[in-house]
């Protein structure tokens, strides 16, 4: 019996043994297999770190928010990492293609082709001062009658303004007469008569005699006791300043008429528009009392000074007006289609951000990826700025949304110096 008890005794302790061997052995071996593992893991991850190193996350719609764990904005959004690295390239900013949907960022390329200008400004009609006439008489005399008697009356080619009866006119037709009957007694004709007579003729009309009284004095024989005098073109009676009965002498104004079958138009341009204008223009004319219809002229004159007040240079247009529909004094809506074409390179007026000392475009580089760029601007063509500096033709620059996209750019450095202080 006690020799069965210490063979059992034997067997249990034998049993606790190899148990205490087997749990070392697995505890030793589960240890060196999770050193293992950690060591793996440790190794893996300082290799992924090094090779794109998160330095912050940021809200996809706010900048500004960042933190240094994954997580949501205020809005409920995920959190976007942002990338050791990402930053080193100055000036570039990047959004998240998302984003840059959501807001509505639009872009297009530039590119080189004639500019051109139409301007737009505001027009006084007058009158054409080359067909503008003054109407007087080379002899004295007394005015017997007026035909034409009040200011705005149209009067044609030709017509019969007033009479005036002076005694010189009559001692000329007297010695016209004369002369032709001398004329007519020299049995062969001399030469001393006929210079007579010719001379006699001349005089008569250099006092602006008109020619239907020299025929009907030549015809009749009998002396006309009044001058007629004859307006020399169709117009409008600007001006009348004398009365039946008035006696007048060589210098003085009978009348103003003018000849309204062109008018002028005078308008002001603006310094930085100058060099889109030459002569030869074409410009539109509309007026509030005629909508629909649109006159065509050309400019005709680029005055050679500006007014000091305004600013501005005066600029003369000239319009056909058969129907004398553009008055003097009115005014007008005017447009001048500029000629002068120029090759440039041209961005949209939209995608350009002026700040008063600098003139800002966003580039767009793709990928979410956009750069600030300062550039020089030449004149402003309709809808085109003329770029002289700072891009080259296929560029890419954003045309809607800009202020967005130049907000962010402002707020690099801030984000970056903020972002420091996560990895401390």
């Amino acid at each position: 019996m006690k020799g069965r008890i210490n063979t059992l005794c034997l067997i249990m302790v034998c049993l606790a043994v190899i148990a205490g061997a087997t749990a070392t052995y697995m505890y030793l071996y589960s240890k060196d297999a999770t050193m293992d593992m950690a060591d793996h893991t440790d190794h893996a991850g300082h290799g992924q770190e090094k090779k794109k190193k998160i330095l912050y996350w940021r809200a996809p719609m706010d900048p500004t928010y960042i933190s240094d764990k994954p997580g949501k904005s205020p809005m409920g959004m995920d959190l976007i990492p942002v990338y050791e690295g990402e930053e080193e390239e100055a000036g570039i900013v990047r959004i998240d293609p998302r984003v840059v949907q959501n807001i509505g960022v639009r872009t297009q390329k530039v590119k080189k082709m004639p500019l051109k200008k139409n301007i737009r400004t505001v027009g006084r009609v007058d009158y054409d001062e080359k067909k503008l006439y003054h109407i007087h008489t080379k002899i004295e005399g007394w005015i017997e009658k007026l035909y034409v008697d009040y200011t705005g009356q149209l009067v044609k080619k030709d017509e019969i303004l007033l009479e005036i009866y002076s005694p010189q006119l009559v001692a000329a037709q007297e010695e016209y007469l004369l002369a032709k009957k001398y004329s007519r007694e020299v049995k062969l004709e001399g030469i001393r008569g006929l210079d007579l007579l010719e001379l006699s003729r001349r005089r008569l009309e250099l006092w602006d005699v008109p020619p239907h009284q020299i025929e009907e004095l030549d015809r009749t024989g009998t002396i006309m006791r009044t001058l007629h005098i004859h307006s020399p073109v169709k117009g409008i009676v600007v001006e009348k300043p004398v009365r039946e009965g008035m006696f007048v002498k060589p210098g003085t104004k009978l009348y103003t008429i003018a000849d309204l079958s062109t008018i002028w138009v005078y308008v002001d341009i603006y310094e930085y528009e100058l060099p889109w204008i030459k002569t030869g223009d074409v410009a539109e004319l509309t007026l509030t009392s005629q909508p629909g219809k649109t006159y065509r002229g050309r400019v005709s004159f680029i005055y050679p000074f500006m007014d000091p007040k305004t600013r501005t240079n005066k600029v003369r247009l000239e319009f056909p007006n058969p129907g004398f529909e553009l008055k003097p004094d009115m005014y007008a809506d005017v447009t001048i289609k500029a000629s002068i074409k120029k090759e440039s390179i041209v961005v949209p007026k939209e995608a350009v951000i002026r700040s008063g000392e600098r003139n800002i475009v966003i580039l767009s580089l793709g990928e979410g990826r956009f750069m600030a760029r300062e550039i020089t601007l030449g004149v402003e063509g309709g809808e085109w700025y003329e770029v002289k500096e700072g891009l080259k033709e296929g560029d890419t620059v954003v045309v809607s949304a800009q202020f967005l996209i130049d907000s962010e750019s402002r707020l690099k450095e801030a984000i970056g110096k903020m972002s420091g202080m996560h990895h401390h």
